[in-house]
């Protein structure tokens, strides 16, 4: 694989390997029309993308039949940089847009960091009953509140790609994190929207809010595609590939240039 760099503001270097369009685009159009297959097939990208069976985890949530399920690569440090999508869809449409286009990605994130040491613990998440509410996010952060050690330098979530080029929900980015997306958009020369999305609906970045941790949510609705949500035309035909391709990188490198960056 090519290795890819790109600068921070500081002059560091952020690396990662990316995947293959052909192999991104594979997994994109794996999007099954159950939940709880969703969920297996995630679980079978991380297999196959190099998820450690011991860093591979379902976590059962109470009153849904999918789990979340979580792949950890570990780092120099136990700071880790959680990075999420959701798994569940909403079945007037088959969801590759929401969000199996955020849930799909996180295999090709995790195979494109691995080759490189990394200095913080990223932590893949695909969320189970976003569509219901939130369920799972909210799951897994009451299970950082009664004992897990929270550590978390960062949340990163993806939601709704390839409809348009790469965007961010700036209203609710952390600042930091906001700016070191556009220094990954700088160095990678690939654009960035900057478009809020409050009247859309919620995501799962909100359920971190009380644990005062920093985040952002990268996605790629406008105005004009807002309607392909939850309808029949949430498919495969709705994505541009070459926008969801280049969100896949641009997204890739920030989590590189994260980790060399943040505390």
């Amino acid at each position: 694989m090519a290795l890819a760099a790109v600068l921070s503001a500081a002059g560091q270097q952020g690396t990662f390997h990316p995947v293959a369009k052909e192999v991104v685009i594979s997994r994109l159009r794996q999007a099954a029309r159950d939940n709880l297959q969703r969920e297996q097939t995630l679980k079978k990208l991380f297999e196959e993308t190099g998820c450690a069976p011991e860093r591979l985890e379902e976590q059962p949530v109470k009153h849904l039949k999918a789990p979340n399920v979580i792949c950890s690569l570990p780092g120099a440090t136990d700071s880790r940089i959680l990075v999420s999508a959701h798994t569940d869809y909403v079945k007037a449409g088959d969801g590759t847009v929401d969000d199996w286009s955020g849930a799909a990605l996180l295999a090709s994130l995790l195979e494109g960091l691995r080759e490189t040491p990394r200095r913080h613990t990223f932590v893949f998440i695909g969320f189970s009953g976003e569509e219901e509410g939130l369920v799972g996010s909210h799951f897994y952060v009451k299970s950082i509140r009664s004992g897990q050690p929270a550590n978390i330098s960062a949340l990163v979530n993806i939601e709704c790609l390839g409809l348009s080029p790469t965007a961010v929900w700036l209203s609710h980015a952390d600042p930091q994190l906001a700016t070191l997306a556009r220094q990954a958009s700088a160095g990678m020369h690939l654009p960035l929207q900057s478009i809020n999305v409050e009247q859309v609906g919620r995501d799962d970045a909100e359920s971190f809010v009380p644990l005062h941790i920093r985040g952002i949510t990268f996605h790629s609705v406008t105005q004009e595609t807002l309607s392909i949500l939850h309808s029949p035309r949430d498919s495969f035909r709705a994505i541009r590939v070459d926008d969801y391709y280049d969100s896949y990188r641009l997204i890739a490198a920030y989590l590189a240039l994260i980790d060399t960056t943040l505390l």
